[in-house]
């Protein structure tokens, strides 16, 4: 009895935090599994990624580490990693969020075109952000897209890879979508930025139309065009991430382009039903609470 309340004890425990609840349903496909988590002594709630069973626990050490460096307000800031000799986590600061496929179960469908729109291009900002530092993200896909009150974020950075780095070729991540996997690295190519685009043009067509491989004619039309460019199959026919945000976002008088995602992130760029499912969970988490730790 006692080895199964240990056995127990360090089930709800990663690193110094304290495993409230699992972020993304049972089945999802993602590239890592995600925890909402509580130190201690309460004070601080994250949200905690570690790697999927069967991976390399070194290589998403490694990639997390590489994701500290990440700027940008679309981008969830790497705050806290596992230290040596720990199992491999990283943690964010938590603020309530909605998995992309969980959004999408809480309004009942895909999501209104300008939610789609707002959506891609905060994400196409991301991905300029991570670009333009030399790394490819290589593992964006519906469920790496967490919906927040104040925009999107792009999360699972357990996934980056630096675009220079060495010749190691692999078909993907455990977890990931493949629809979402571009041709060239599902054939076995190393990632590169033109792959992460691909992803995104899959996100996109997931939250216009509930797939990632839907029929050109089920997106709607306004989206058509980007999309579709998106998920070309040649590499050199998709757009840059830049060209991606522009596209989406177009740049006003007052606007450049590098703040032109927020401008679409207007009150009521989310749907009703999917705010409601966010203060709902933050209301039970500010209500959960974190066992007491066991006497030594």
């Amino acid at each position: 009895m006692e080895q199964s309340r240990a056995q127990q004890e360090s089930a709800r425990r990663i690193g110094p935090f304290r495993l409230i609840t699992r972020l993304d349903p049972p089945g999802s496909a993602l590239p890592c599994r995600r925890f909402v988590a509580r130190t201690e002594d309460g004070e601080h709630t994250v949200l905690l990624s570690t790697p999927l069973p069967g991976t390399d626990p070194a290589r998403f050490a490694a990639e997390a580490e590489a994701a500290r460096f990440l700027l940008g307000p679309w981008t969830a800031p790497v705050t806290g990693l596992a230290g040596p000799g720990e199992a491999p986590w990283y943690a964010t600061p938590y603020v309530p969020a909605l998995p992309l496929p969980v959004a999408l179960a809480v309004h009942g469908g895909p999501l209104p075109e300008a939610t789609v729109r707002a959506v891609g291009a905060a994400l196409a900002e991301a991905l300029a952000a991570a670009h333009g530092q030399g790394l490819t993200h290589a593992g964006v896909s519906p469920a790496a897209v967490l919906l927040t009150a104040d925009g999107p974020r792009l999360t699972c950075f357990g996934a980056v890879r630096a675009a220079a780095a060495d010749g190691e070729r692999r078909t993907g991540l455990p977890g990931l979508d493949p629809g979402a996997l571009a041709p060239e690295q599902a054939s076995g190519g190393r990632p590169r930025p033109p792959g992460d685009v691909f992803a995104l043009g899959a996100v996109l067509a997931y939250a216009s139309t509930g797939h990632t491989v839907p029929e050109r004619d089920e997106l709607p039309p306004a989206l058509r065009p980007v999309v579709s460019a998106c998920l070309a199959r040649d590499p050199a026919d998709r757009p840059t991430a830049p060209a991606l945000m522009t596209a989406l976002a177009p740049p006003t008088a007052h606007e450049t382009v590098l703040n032109s995602a927020g401008t679409l992130l207007t009150p009521g760029w989310l749907p009703g039903r999917v705010v409601a499912a966010l203060a709902r969970q933050s209301a039970e988490l500010l209500a959960a609470e974190t066992p007491e730790p066991a006497a030594v």
